[in-house]
């Protein structure tokens, strides 16, 4: 699993900010809209598709994607859906985006020449796309096992999902009674952590220690963060087991 990108829906640097971690020399406070890539033998999919889809594929120099995951349709999750038009190209057939019914409505009101019959006609390049409909039932992908976890995202249902030993919870400000339970035995749990102050829709940096303490998975790193928390200061201050994620880090899926 490779964190394409870690940071909020402004990414960081933000627009005209000049504080020390938009200005920062350290790569890891430069952080592009949350999304994710998982590669196995089977081939590769992903989890959202963040505005910097292009330019995060390149770097990690992926050659295909056979499918993609949504956690909601908030637009930092969603407006890169046309950097998956080369992908349909290649493999002559459409991408599959595993979603709940709300974000496929979304996503068909958003991109509407991708999916709309009569607007199709008049498009060139029209994107390769087909929905499969996922619930909270667990289900393959690229020979893996995926959990789809329920979460809450200030008053939206969202999903994270866990993959083997791995749980990707972003954009969480509330995890329900059912939920817990699926994040027993993990190794790594990639979980909100927007700042240090508390917000209305995002996990801050005290809320998440406290799921970490509860769920005790071997490793933890904090992403959805903004420019408010610099890398190795915030780093400084964190348990020995948990870190700030930043674009391009690899976790291992045993």
């Amino acid at each position: 699993m490779t964190l394409l990108g870690t940071g909020t829906s402004m990414g960081v640097p933000m627009i005209g900010c000049d504080c020390a971690v938009c200005t920062s020399t350290d790569p890891r406070n430069t952080r592009t809209r949350t999304g994710v890539l998982v590669e196995t033998v089977n081939g590769a999919f992903l989890i959202d598709t963040p505005p910097e889809l292009r330019e995060q594929l390149v770097q990690a120099r992926i050659k295909m994607i056979e499918a993609v995951l949504f956690t909601h349709a908030h637009a930092d999750h969603i407006m890169g859906l046309d950097d998956l038009r080369i992908f349909g190209f290649k493999s002559k057939e459409a991408v599959p985006l595993h979603c709940e019914e709300i974000v496929e409505k979304t996503l068909r009101r958003s991109f509407s020449y991708a999916f709309d019959e009569e607007l199709a006609k008049t498009w060139h390049s029209k994107p390769k796309l087909r929905f499969d409909r996922i619930g909270l039932e667990p289900f393959d992908l690229c020979g893996l096992k995926v959990q789809p976890l329920r979460l809450i995202h200030g008053r939206l249902p969202v999903l994270g999902f866990r993959i083997n030993d791995v749980a990707f919870c972003t954009d969480v400000s509330e995890i329900p009674p059912e939920t817990w339970p699926l994040l027993n035995g993990l190794k790594y749990l990639v979980i909100d952590a927007i700042r240090h102050e508390s917000h209305p829709t995002h996990f801050n940096v005290e809320q998440a220690l406290e799921v970490i303490e509860k769920v005790r998975p071997e490793f933890a790193y904090l992403t959805h963060i903004s420019h408010s928390l610099d890398h190795e200061t915030t780093n400084s201050q964190l348990p020995e087991n948990v870190e700030l994620a930043y674009d391009g880090l690899r976790i291992p899926l045993s």
